[in-house]
């Protein structure tokens, strides 16, 4: 009985051990602009968007070199076990655009050197100038349209008697485009490259358990806050991608749990990158630089990426640099969120901003030349890391050197809203600032930026005016700090930092310009007043060579005693120590 019941259930196990296996192995698929010799024929598949539509879990999409001018959308569902996979063919250059090369052009009669074509797209219509955000400011910032001549992107102009060498005009009534060379060549000559970006978005994924490799998106005509590339489905991976030369955000997450790793988010016209509600998020070996092309307002949105309502994200071993605003920006509501090991360097406006969020950990990180645009009212958020309005923050061991301030405390009357609902006030508080290197950041190494009018930023020997009420003993956090609050209330604790201004530079700075203020020179006077640095030191700082971010101290340098020093590795910089 025992021996016919095995034999029964043998073959039903090799049946489902053999369905398992062609399961997880999945199919190849292969989209190739020509015909491929040695793959199987039936396996070739002219368009991504035709391979897209036969996807099954476990399956591999191979994109061959060529520019693919469509747009694509994944919905369908791979499995943890069985991703899908879509990826560059090894070493081939792979492009998915949103522009569409024109041909078509016709002399304008007014002008030889202006020639059109016609033009059926509008982007923007809820608005009588096309235009988001819809404010004058961005007039012509706001707009979507994008056009490039041998790769060289044209200025746009808002009238058609402006049009000069190097410009493009928009038509919207006429549905006509009217563009002129800069060399004013014939752009009927099929020597000359045209191409204007007709879609708002390239890449769409919907779907979770995706693997994406290795592709070159770029020239999208997509709107301010709209993400060129939009990854909102869970559990998705994409390595090795290029994000470049969009309107406006290159990339948008909005999925759960999802890895970007070794890609390149570059000369984008508002952002890099932005995520919202993107829980676990991990952008890890990634360069995010030059971003904000055009000019967006930056204390709207623009800069390196903005991250909102946002759980847990991580970003680790990546290079923020030269984005026009802030290089890292978290904003509104965004929880335990971690930056390491990043070089974070020469953005415009703040290294790392975090805003009206809560519990960032920021740590061994690089960040070195940011916040010297001309920015007057962006004040408190040009340093290398600026905290505004951001509860149960920890910042250790980075190194905060030549920026436009080290490290700054920005508080307002601000809310939040809620990553589960509703909303809440928030105020800086119990704020760890330990094992820092803070040295020669122009304006000051630290600056209290307070426009409150309660004072709970001195203590209460240095407040000047009493409080409204007394302190009742329900305040809470629902309620905003609690009347007669002091300093030692906030529970902001530096300790063990090194400091070390340069000449006619500022050490702590306490209060807004506008208000009482305090400028201290000397680490003695911070501690008996404000009750900071009992551990800090001032101490002199050698780099082995500053300029070319070899970060390297001296085997005996007091940053290393106190281990005021990045563990680990920062892309970009060399760190450790050196004999003399």
């Amino acid at each position: 009985m025992k021996k016919r019941l095995l034999d029964n259930i043998r073959p039903f196990c090799v049946l489902s051990v053999v369905l398992l296996c062609a399961s997880a192995s999945g199919k190849d698929w292969h989209v190739c602009q020509r015909i491929l010799p040695g793959i199987d024929t039936n396996s070739q598949i002219r368009s991504i968007g035709e391979a897209v539509e036969r996807l099954q879990a476990g399956d591999t999409v191979t994109i061959h070199g060529g520019i693919y001018r469509e747009q694509v959308t994944i919905d369908k569902n791979g499995m943890a076990a069985e991703p899908i996979t879509i990826r560059a063919a090894t070493a081939e250059h792979v492009v998915v655009t949103g522009a569409e090369r024109l041909t078509d052009w016709q002399r304008d009669e007014r002008d030889s050197s202006v020639f059109w074509t016609a033009w059926p797209h509008e982007f923007i219509s809820w608005n009588e100038h096309n235009t988001h955000p819809s404010d004058d400011y961005h007039r012509l910032i706001g707009r979507c349209e994008q056009v490039f001549v041998d790769g060289y992107p044209l200025g746009q102009v808002l009238e058609r008697q402006k049009l000069s060498r190097g410009t493009f005009f928009v038509d919207l009534d006429a549905r006509r485009l009217y563009v002129q060379d800069r060399s004013n060549r014939d752009l009927g000559d099929k020597r000359v490259l045209t191409e204007a970006s007709v879609n708002s978005t390239i890449w769409t994924c919907k779907s979770n358990h995706v693997r994406i490799k290795g592709i070159r998106f770029r020239y999208a005509a997509n709107r301010a806050q709209q993400g060129a590339v939009q990854i909102s489905g869970d559990d998705n991976e994409l390595d090795d991608c290029v994000f470049e030369y969009t309107n406006a955000c290159g990339a948008k997450f909005s999925g759960e749990r999802i890895t970007v790793r070794n890609c390149t988010f570059r000369h984008n016209g508002q952002l890099g990158f932005s995520a919202g509600r993107a829980h676990g998020l991990l952008l890890t070996g990634c360069t995010v630089t030059n971003n904000n092309t055009k000019g967006f307002n930056r204390g709207w949105e623009a800069g390196g990426n903005k991250i909102a309502l946002t759980r847990g994200m991580v970003i680790a071993n990546s290079i923020f640099t030269e984005n026009k605003g802030d290089g890292i920006w978290f904003d509104i509501g965004n929880e335990k969120c971690e930056v390491k090991n990043c070089l974070i360097a020469d953005n415009e406006n703040a290294g790392i901003f975090y805003e009206i969020s809560y519990g960032l950990y920021a740590h061994d990180n690089v960040i070195v030349g940011n916040g010297f645009a001309f920015s007057p009212a962006d004040w408190g958020a040009n340093a290398g890391i600026s905290i505004s309005s951001s509860p149960d923050c920890l910042i250790e061991r980075n190194l905060l050197i030549g920026n436009k301030e080290g490290l700054s405390l920005r508080e307002q009357k601000r809310s939040t809203p809620l990553i589960g609902g509703g909303s809440e006030p928030v105020w800086n508080r119990n704020l760890t600032v330990r094992n820092n290197l803070v040295a020669y950041n122009r304006d000051a190494q630290v600056w209290g930026w307070f426009d409150i009018d309660d004072e709970r930023h001195w203590p209460k020997s240095m407040q000047e005016t009493s409080p409204s009420r007394q302190s009742r003993a329900d305040d809470g956090p629902m309620d905003g700090p609690p009347d007669g609050s002091q300093l030692k209330d906030l529970e902001l604790v530096f300790e063990n930092n090194i400091y070390r201004p340069g000449p006619g530079q500022g050490l702590f700075n306490w209060g807004v310009t506008w208000k009482r203020h305090i400028k201290y020179t000397e680490l003695d006077a911070v501690r008996r007043e404000l009750a900071f640095e009992h551990t800090g030191r001032l101490a002199d700082v050698a780099f082995r060579d500053f300029a070319r971010l070899d970060l390297r101290v001296p085997a005996e340098s007091r940053a290393i005693r106190m281990r005021c020093y990045p563990e680990g590795l920062v892309p970009g910089a060399k760190l450790g120590t050196y004999i003399r």
